[in-house]
C-alpha cells in the first residue's frame, strides 16, 4: 500500500508540469494554426501542432501506465498519404487528434486541483502524526491559534497522533482515488475508441481469415501436388510392371493363361485406382488451375462437359488462389448438377472482375428448374463463398432456368 500510494502521488505531483507544457502546446499550436490558415503554412503549423500534441499525449500514456494495471494502447495507425495536405487531412480526420487535444487543454486545472488536494491532506496528516516531535517549537502567541488547539498539552498531541494514524489509510486511499481517477479518465481519453477499436479487429480477424484460406489452399495444392508426383506415380509405375509381366507371360503360350487372367484383372483394378486417384486429386485442387489460372481450367472443364457450354468470362488478371478455386469448384458443381438433373441441353457462364473490385460468377442453364436452394450442395457452396466475404444466390422456378450467381471481392 505504501508503493501504490508514492507512486499514485508521483503521478500526481508529475502532472502540474506535464499540464503546464501541454496547455502552452495547445493555446500556441491553435493559435498560429488559426493566424496561419490563410497562408500556404497553415499546413505546415498544423502537422507540428499534431506532431507535439501527439508526443504529450504519449507521454501522459505512460504516466498513466504508473498507476493502471495495464498499458494505454496507443490509437495511431500508420499515415498512408503521401503528400502534406493529405497527411494533414488523415490527421484531422482521425478522431484520437482532437481527444488528445482536449485532454491536453483540460489536464493542467485537472491536475493542479487533484495535486493540491493530495498534497494538503497527506502533508496535514503527516504533520498531526508528528506533532508530539515539532509541537514544542510553536510560539507561545500561536498555541492559542484554533488550529492548534490539540497542541497545547502532551496529552492533546498524543491524541492528534493516534488520530492522524487512524486516518492516515483514508487519506493514502484518497490520495491513491485521485491518481486512479485521474488516469483512467486520461485512458477513456487517451485510449483507441469504441469504434477504433471494433474498426482494428475487424481488419486483424479479416487479415487472420485471409492468411487461414491461404495457408488452406497451399496445404490443398501440397496434398495434390503429393498425390500426383508420389502415389499416382507409383500406381502407374505398377501398372507398367503387370504389363510387363503379362507380355513375359503370353511368351509361355497357353500354360500361363490363368496367370495372365489374373494380371489382366489386377491391371484393370489398378487402372480403375488411378482413374479414381486423378477424380480426387481434380477434386482437391486441379492441377491445370495452378498451372494456368483460372481461364485455362474453365476451358478444360468445359471440353470434358457433355452438355455445350457457352463461356464468357473476362479476367484481366489471375485471381488470389483461394478465389480461383472457389470460382471453378462454384461452377464445376453447377455444371455437374445441370448434366445430372437439370435435363438441360446447354449451359451458360460468365465471369466478370468489376472495377468496384468484385468478381462475379454467374451459371445458367436451360434445364426444367426446381433446383432446391437450401439443398447439400447448394449449401456447401454457399458456405464455401461467404467464408470469403462472398454471396450466393439460386433462381431456380419451376420449368426454368437456373442460375446460381455468387458474388465475393477479389481483394483477399
Amino acid at each position: 500500500m505504501f508503493h501504490r500510494t508514492i507512486r499514485a502521488l508521483r503521478h500526481l505531483l508529475l502532472g502540474v508540469p506535464a499540464g503546464i507544457g501541454a496547455l502552452v502546446t495547445v493555446v500556441a499550436g491553435t493559435t498560429g494554426c488559426l493566424v496561419l490558415a490563410i497562408t500556404h503554412l497553415g499546413v505546415p503549423a498544423f502537422l507540428a501542432t499534431t506532431a507535439t500534441v501527439r508526443r504529450l499525449a504519449s507521454l501522459e500514456r505512460r504516466r498513466a501506465a504508473l498507476v493502471l494495471p495495464v498499458p494505454v494502447p496507443d490509437p495511431y495507425g500508420p499515415i498512408e498519404a503521401g503528400t502534406a495536405a493529405g497527411r494533414a487531412r488523415q490527421l484531422a480526420a482521425h478522431p484520437a487528434t482532437w481527444r488528445d487535444a482536449a485532454w491536453l487543454a483540460c489536464l493542467f486545472p485537472l491536475a493542479l486541483v487533484c495535486a493540491v488536494i493530495a498534497v494538503v491532506v497527506l502533508a496535514l496528516d503527516l504533520a498531526a502524526f508528528t506533532s508530539p516531535a515539532w509541537a514544542w517549537a510553536l510560539p507561545s502567541a500561536r498555541r492559542s491559534d484554533p488550529g492548534f488547539a490539540t497542541l497545547t498539552t502532551p496529552a492533546r498531541q498524543a491524541l492528534t497522533a493516534l488520530a492522524a494514524l487512524i486516518l492516515l489509510p483514508p487519506v493514502t486511499w484518497l490520495v491513491r482515488a485521485l491518481s486512479t481517477g485521474q488516469a483512467r479518465l486520461a485512458a477513456a481519453l487517451l485510449a483507441p475508441g469504441r469504434t477504433q477499436r471494433l474498426t482494428e479487429r475487424t481488419d486483424r480477424l479479416a487479415l487472420t481469415r485471409s492468411r487461414v484460406i491461404d495457408a488452406q489452399a497451399a496445404e490443398l495444392r501440397r496434398i495434390e501436388r503429393d498425390l500426383h508426383d508420389g502415389a499416382q506415380a507409383r500406381i502407374v509405375a505398377l501398372g507398367m510392371t503387370l504389363a510387363l509381366a503379362d507380355r513375359r507371360l503370353k511368351a509361355l503360350g497357353p500354360a500361363a493363361d490363368t496367370a495372365r487372367a489374373d494380371l489382366a484383372a489386377a491391371r484393370a483394378e489398378v487402372n480403375t485406382a488411378l482413374d479414381e486417384l486423378r477424380h480426387l486429386v481434380r477434386g482437391i485442387h486441379p492441377p491445370i488451375l495452378t498451372d494456368r489460372g483460372l481461364d485455362g481450367a474453365l476451358t478444360a472443364l468445359f471440353a470434358d462437359h457433355p452438355l455445350p457450354v457457352t463461356a464468357d468470362i473476362q479476367l484481366p488478371r489471375r485471381l488470389a488462389p483461394a478465389l480461383d478455386a472457389a470460382a471453378y469448384f462454384l461452377i464445376a458443381e453447377a455444371l455437374t448438377n445441370t448434366a445430372k438433373h437439370a435435363q438441360a441441353t446447354s449451359a451458360t457462364v460468365k465471369v466478370r472482375t468489376h472495377p468496384d473490385g468484385t468478381v462475379t460468377v454467374t451459371v445458367t442453364d436451360d434445364g426444367h428448374g426446381g433446383a432446391d436452394p437450401d439443398g447439400t450442395g447448394i449449401s456447401g457452396l454457399r458456405r464455401r463463398i461467404e467464408a470469403l466475404d462472398g454471396t450466393l444466390t439460386l433462381t431456380s422456378p419451376p420449368g426454368g432456368p437456373t442460375t446460381v450467381h455468387a458474388e465475393f471481392p477479389c481483394a483477399l
